[in-house]
């Protein structure tokens, strides 16, 4: 049994853990190259006895413990970019780069696993099996881990991979997850809708494309209540229309943008074939042509009930009862996890960061520029990835 000797562990490290956390919160870095963040890292880490190897594609690393003795294999992943937004927290570790802010908490995901890399160096002569720690950047609509695992970098492939991911808008140290499709599949679109411009005030003499690019918005919401099964969750959403320089001018082509959020492979392909067939058809029924591009990002993150189960069994031994919640729906956002949980069985669970004591109903949501986190919280989460390492590493699955 773990118990509370593993939590015990990993508050005597939440010191660490959280001026690792405001240093890369007051640096945030975007993208697939975060290095400034990937040496804070490193320096946190310097004196464990890590093995790291990195590839040619992002500044993401993987660093490996080697236990005692050989056995199973399982990687812990913590995602470490920040999104393009100016910070309005007021805090005094706040962002420091105009028009960058960890509002995701990736900052808080690498600060955990590397206080789970802590404890269990420490724990290294009880170990047997070996643990790679996923330091990936790219999180955000990048594919960091898609490019990590072409690097090779996760090879050999783990037995099992676990990950965790903040909710500000959650109840305080609360461990959540389901078995199943988690979050979503979430596709890009772009519908350009081309006609004959002219003056306003002749029509006639145009093809004007914003009523046929009005019309596509209400068609693709029509499309999806009436060719999906309402019990199947399919979101489709226009979030952009571009057309025209000036009040008194038609213009040639309008363009729409949007997401496609899906749960399964076969409605994802579904729904993006029906988006085209939908937008051509509406088009030219307004005598003009449409045409649609589909940029594909993260598959369905599907985590597998074994993992789901370990997962609860440590949130409960760290916790109690109350320290578990089961997810009754998939959230319908995207994590690119879901490339390690395409190759090998796993999980990724929710811990809440609500202000302890707060209603956490009324709390800023990930991707505010508000968004706060209870660092009490922290130790939680790294107590969690090190117990489902250990519990893997000296159990497995129950089948």
């Amino acid at each position: 049994m773990l118990t509370e000797k593993l939590l015990d562990s990993a508050k005597s490290l939440s010191d660490g853990i959280v001026a690792l956390r405001r240093a890369i919160h007051a640096e945030p870095e975007l993208g697939l190259h975060t290095p400034k963040t990937m040496a804070k890292v490193r320096e946190a880490l310097a004196d464990l006895p890590l093995t790291w190897r990195e590839g040619t594609s992002t500044t993401g690393q993987v660093a490996t413990l080697e236990g005692a003795r050989p056995g199973r294999r399982v990687l812990l992943r913590g995602d470490m970019d920040a999104l393009p937004m100016d910070e309005k927290t007021n805090l005094d570790f706040a962002s420091t780069i105009e028009g960058r802010m960890h509002a995701c908490g990736h900052d808080t995901h690498t600060a955990m696993l590397a206080g789970a890399a802590r404890l269990l160096c420490a724990k290294r002569d009880e170990i047997e099996g070996t643990i790679d720690f996923m330091f990936q950047p790219g999180e955000e609509g990048y594919h960091g881990a898609r490019f990590m695992l072409e690097d090779g970098l996760i090879d050999p492939l783990p037995d099992a991979a676990f990950a965790l991911h903040i909710m500000p808008n959650a109840p305080f140290g609360v461990l959540a997850g389901r078995p199943g499709p988690l979050l979503a599949a979430a596709d890009q679109f772009t519908i350009t809708v081309t006609g004959q411009g002219g003056h306003a005030s002749m029509p006639h003499d145009c093809v004007d494309p914003i009523p046929g690019a009005a019309a596509i918005v209400s068609a693709v919401q029509a499309m999806v209540t009436r060719r999906f099964n309402a019990a199947s969750a399919v979101v489709v959403t226009v979030t952009q229309i571009h057309a025209g320089t000036t009040f008194n001018v038609i213009p040639d082509s309008a363009t729409l943008n949007g997401t496609i959020r899906t749960l399964s492979p076969q409605h994802r392909i579904k729904a993006r074939e029906l988006i085209a067939e939908t937008a051509r058809n509406v088009a030219a029924a307004h005598g003009l042509a449409a045409d649609v591009e589909i940029v594909e990002g993260f598959p369905v993150t599907i985590c597998d009930p074994r993992a789901v189960e370990l997962g609860k069994a440590v949130a409960t031994e760290i916790g109690g009862d109350e320290g578990w919640r089961d997810l009754a729906d998939p959230i319908m956002g995207a994590e690119d996890f879901a490339y390690l949980l395409e190759k090998v069985p796993g999980a990724m669970f929710f811990l809440g960061v609500a202000n302890e004591g707060e209603d956490w109903r009324s709390c800023c949501a990930i991707h505010s520029p508000r968004m706060h986190v209870d660092e009490n919280a922290l130790p939680k989460g790294t107590a969690m990835l090190a117990g489902c390492a250990l519990k893997f590493l000296s159990e497995g699955f129950v089948s």
